[in-house]
């Protein structure tokens, strides 16, 4: 972004709808790959059904906007068991094939116009309400589950950072559990996906005197991201080849390879600085070459594969909150079912306790009389193509919606092509919760 450039924030209606449109896909994505992740399904398999979606449901949006770029914003990657993080394999790599009893996390993220929605999730293989999970695995999916809830209703303008590290130590110990040592949470930008303001977990006293404390406000965005484990916290390079990457577009360095040229002029006209998988190109083999150089000279940032220690279950829950003015909203979360997991602990803490039963939904706005909808309608605010008839094709967006700025509103009833009546305004929206913040309206 240019300095002349004002950035763009949730406080626009049109941003929101870019953060939800991105929440929303990468919602079914999740529930795609958490139903498809049955005994004997390949991680490689799932990891590319993930990101297929995510690739043809962005496909689908803002079509005339040619020079908008949408797509993923972190490659699907699931993690199987003591494996923290970052599994994403390519089809040259080791695979590892699912089975019952496996503690799997997906993360994956999406973006639209660079407008990114995370979210990653925990389950395990085979727990069913006839089959619940007990003993650790149900202590550390448990604990990590409610670490996010306790986040969701903390991170919230006026709070600190500090708070919610310190929740999630609280209720980790509660389940006997750790956080894993020195991950952090990222406020989230246009482009950006680690932005400067952090949540860091589980501290060493070094990370605790560096990290810089900050206060949560108002149309901030930030991507939570729970990891608990079942033993000390402390994740290691396992070992595993590093399919993900992400540019960073502080560094500079005249590639000598031809190979890493071409390879690093593709991430920058595909990618830009978003997280990609070398998974993603057409020659994988050049892409391995390409990315060593770009690497070993910082241009591109690795997203190691971490390990805990052998025996161990780390469990995993993010999701994306958007600030509102009336309260945080999570547009990103996973399909949690509490019954599968059977957990023989609880959180002790009164506070804590109490911050968990607490409400998370926002506060509500009061309703207003229906011959006022149609003025809280702003110019980025539209219906489905199905709610009005008599409107002109070129009246349509480019996803077969109506466009209020390509319609005219006059008081009388009924309508010529192009224009729309205040009486056909209230019927549509006669019940006025089905409006987002943005504006647009809820089928």
């Amino acid at each position: 972004m240019s300095d002349d450039e004002q950035e763009q924030t949730i406080a626009e209606d049109l941003v929101v709808t870019k953060y939800k449109m991105g929440g929303d896909i990468a919602n079914q994505a999740l529930r795609l790959v958490v139903e498809t992740a049955k005994p004997g399904v390949s991680v490689l398999s799932l990891c590319e059904k993930g990101d297929a979606y995510i690739m043809a449901e962005t496909g689908k949006v803002f079509k005339k906007e040619k020079e908008m770029k949408k797509g993923i914003a972190f490659p699907t990657s699931v993690s199987v068991n003591n494996c923290v993080c970052h599994f994403s394999p390519l089809k040259s790599d080791p695979d590892y094939t699912l089975k019952d009893g496996d503690l799997v996390k997906i993360d994956l993220g999406v973006h639209v116009d660079g407008f990114i929605a995370n979210v990653a999730h925990s389950f395990v293989v085979g727990a069913s309400k006839e089959n619940p999970i007990t003993g650790r695995k149900a202590d550390v999916i448990k604990a990590a589950h409610l670490c996010a809830e306790a986040a969701l209703r903390l991170v919230k303008p006026g709070n600190q950072n500090t708070q919610v590290t310190e929740a999630w130590n609280k209720i980790a110990q509660s389940f006997k559990c750790t956080p894993i040592e020195g991950m952090l949470s990222h406020q989230l930008k246009q482009h950006v996906i680690d932005g400067e303001k952090t949540v860091i977990q589980n501290p060493t006293d070094q990370q605790r005197k560096d990290h810089e404390k900050a206060e949560f406000e108002v149309h901030e965005v930030y991507a939570v991201d729970v990891l608990i484990s079942t033993g000390e916290g402390k994740a290691r390079d396992g070992g595993l080849r590093t399919t993900i990457y992400k540019r960073d577009p502080s560094k500079q360095y005249g590639l000598k390879m031809k190979t890493s040229r071409t390879f690093f002029s593709e991430v920058e006209r595909r990618f830009d600085a978003m997280p990609f998988t070398l998974r993603a190109f057409e020659d994988e083999a050049k892409a391995r070459l390409g990315v060593v150089e770009c690497a070993k000279h910082e241009l591109l940032q690795p997203f190691s594969v971490l390990h805990e220690k052998e025996g161990e279950c780390v469990a995993q829950f993010k999701f994306t909150v958007l600030l509102m003015a009336n309260g945080p909203h999570r547009i990103t979360n996973g399909p949690f079912d509490p019954e599968l997991y059977k957990s023989e602990h609880e959180v002790q803490d009164p506070e804590l306790k109490t911050l968990l039963q607490s409400s998370a939904s926002r506060k509500t706005q009061k309703k207003k009389k229906k011959k006022s909808l149609s003025r809280r309608l702003t110019h980025a605010a539209e219906v489905d193509r199905g709610s009005i008839r008599g409107i002109k094709a070129s009246n349509l967006t480019s996803d077969g919606r109506v466009s209020w700025s390509r319609l005219s509103v006059r008081p009388e009833d009924g309508n010529d092509a192009g224009q729309i009546s205040t009486s056909e305004l209230q019927l549509l929206f006669m019940d006025h919760n089905a409006l987002t913040n943005n504006c647009h309206v809820v089928y």
